[in-house]
């Protein structure tokens, strides 16, 4: 999926002041299960740090969660849905 060079990054600490959820959850729970890379979140230039991309995690946050793929996640990060 290709961003617009106008998306918000945010780290870990400002996504979790914005949907009110702790940030050790946002990392042990929601990333790679709900938050997607490539989809949510990247890895500038391929490092350890993780940037999210406010106007995806916006966009899903209030779409019905009864709709959900299934879905995969894979070892290296991302999963496969269908």
């Amino acid at each position: 999926m290709q961003h617009s060079t106008n998306a918000t990054l945010l780290t870990c600490e400002e996504l979790s002041a914005r949907i009110k959820y702790e940030v050790r959850y946002i990392r042990e729970h929601l990333k790679d299960s709900v938050f997607i890379e490539g989809v949510h979140y990247i890895r500038p230039f391929g490092r350890r740090k993780i940037l999210f991309i406010w106007e995806a995690v916006e966009r899903d946050m209030f779409e019905p969660s009864a709709h959900e793929e299934p879905m995969i996640p894979l070892a290296a990060g991302g999963a496969i849905r269908g």
